[in-house]
């Protein structure tokens, strides 16, 4: 069991922003995580759980122990005629796993193509694309209680999915690391393909497969989106805020073409991008950050950017979005320290 000492944390963000850990621990199997954990039980220390670092802005260095996930490893535990039972450990690449589901044509993940992260991560988000999010998709989480070095068990109820968001999000923050996550994906052909972008790009072609599909997302997703590679960035770095029918009706008034999504009869989401770019914002630039040219829902750092620095043009992007419509944006991201 080895712990590393100050070590720069570059490597382990999307953002690109280069904080230091005072402590960092990757494991490789659970038995190691709960070693660890049981010996840091009666220590003042903080801990945080870092994946891909693909969803997380660090806007100084980390005073604590940061535990990165390195176990590997799919499984088909079972499967039947018409769907399978797999088990995928949490520090495998989430995009790996959809490329292994599409080439074994398990069908469900194919629309979540190239999300940055690792699968430990993608419940705590619920991350989403394309008309899919990955709670349609999770049977079992599985995890080890901080606190007490305890295996537990949450099934996908327990989980309490919502928008961008989960039970470890919110009163479970900080309390357990994901070891893995069991997946139900079906054996029959079952594409979602109701997404605006993917109708549009389907419309003149003759029907996808599953791997079509997959080929399709990635197509769009890089045209749109920065590779956080050239570019760090964590993707979405807003919310797409949530209103009553009766506001957008009000905003509809003076902004006839706003983008919305409908939730249910009584509320709706507000494409955030779309309130950027009609703030006039998309391509705007503050020093070493700024918002991507082609998608105003990404931030980016163009090299060296700090975290005070993206926080402070985020906070001029809220601002301004909430001047002119009266709507307030919040991170999708998390905020460290």
């Amino acid at each position: 069991m080895q712990i590393s000492k100050d070590i720069s944390l570059l490597p382990y963000n999307t953002f690109g922003v280069d904080v230091a850990a005072s402590q960092l621990f990757c494991f490789s199997n659970t038995h190691e995580l709960i070693e660890l954990l049981r010996s840091y039980r009666n220590r003042d220390t903080r801990i945080f759980v870092l994946g891909g670092g693909s969803n997380v802005l660090f806007t100084d260095n980390f005073d604590g122990l940061i535990i990165h996930p390195a176990n590997k490893g799919i499984a088909i535990l079972d499967q039947s005629d018409v769907c399978a039972t797999i088990e995928v450990q949490a520090g495998e690449d989430w995009d790996d796993f959809v490329a292994w589901a599409v080439a074994h044509e398990l069908y469900g993940t194919e629309n979540l193509s190239l999300i940055p992260g690792s699968v430990g991560a993608a419940p705590v988000q619920n991350i989403g694309a394309y008309g899919s999010e990955v709670c349609q998709l999770i049977k079992l989480v599985k995890a080890v209680e901080i606190d007490t070095g305890n295996e537990v068990s949450f099934l996908n109820y327990e989980c309490r999915f919502g928008y961008r968001d989960s039970v470890f999000k919110n009163s479970l923050k900080d309390k357990y690391v994901i070891t893995s996550v069991l997946f139900s994906l079906t054996k029959y052909k079952n594409l979602n393909l109701n997404y605006a972008d993917l109708q549009q790009y389907f419309a003149q072609r003759p029907e996808p497969g599953i791997q079509d599909v997959r080929d399709a997302v990635c197509e769009i997703r890089n045209a749109k989106l920065p590779d956080y590679k050239v570019f760090g960035n964590a993707g979405s770095f807003f919310k797409n805020p949530v209103v009553a029918v009766s506001e957008l009706q009000a905003l509809q008034s003076e902004f006839r073409d706003i983008r919305y999504f409908p939730i249910n009869e009584s509320f709706v989401k507000l494409a955030a991008g779309w309130l950027i770019d009609a703030c006039g914002l998309k391509g705007y630039r503050k020093g070493r950050a700024g918002v991507h040219q082609q998608q105003a829902l990404v931030l980016v750092n163009y090299g060296g950017a700090t975290g005070s620095e993206i926080v402070a043009l985020a906070g001029e992007i809220q601002h301004r979005v909430c001047e002119k419509f009266g709507v307030n944006l919040e991170y999708e991201v998390n905020r460290l320290p």
